[in-house]
C-alpha cells in the first residue's frame, strides 16, 4: 500500500469536511494508496500529468480531493475543497496547479 502524502493546507482541509463526507473520502483514498479505482472520479490533467479528482457528495454539499498518485513513493493529495459552483473554481485550479509544480520539483534528483 503507498503511503499517503499532504500537501501545504490539504489536510486540514480535508479534516474541514463533515463528517460523512471526511469518511467518504477517507475510504475512496484508501482505495487509490491499495491502487484500486475510487468510485467517482475523473482525470483532472489541466493541474498536471496524472492529476486526478475524486467525487464526493453527501447531504451537505459536493466536495473534491485532488491528488496524484503515479509516483511510485506515495499518493500526493494536492488540495481538498468544497465545489460551489458547476465549474471548478479558478482559484483552486492554481493553487492544485501550483502545489503540483513544486511537488514534482521537490522529487526531482
Amino acid at each position: 500500500m503507498k503511503a499517503l502524502a499532504f500537501i501545504g493546507s490539504a489536510q486540514d482541509d480535508l479534516r474541514a469536511f463533515p463528517a460523512a463526507a471526511r469518511e467518504e473520502a477517507g475510504y475512496q483514498l484508501y482505495l487509490v494508496q491499495t491502487e484500486k479505482e475510487p468510485d467517482d472520479w475523473k482525470p483532472f490533467s489541466e493541474i498536471g500529468s496524472g492529476v486526478n479528482e475524486i467525487r464526493v457528495r453527501d447531504s451537505s454539499g459536493i466536495y473534491r480531493i485532488m491528488y496524484v498518485a503515479k509516483f511510485s513513493d506515495a499518493v500526493y493529495v494536492l488540495h481538498c475543497f468544497q465545489k460551489k459552483t458547476q465549474k471548478t473554481s479558478v482559484s483552486d485550479v492554481e493553487l492544485a496547479k501550483k502545489r503540483y509544480n513544486s511537488l514534482v520539483r521537490s522529487l526531482r534528483p
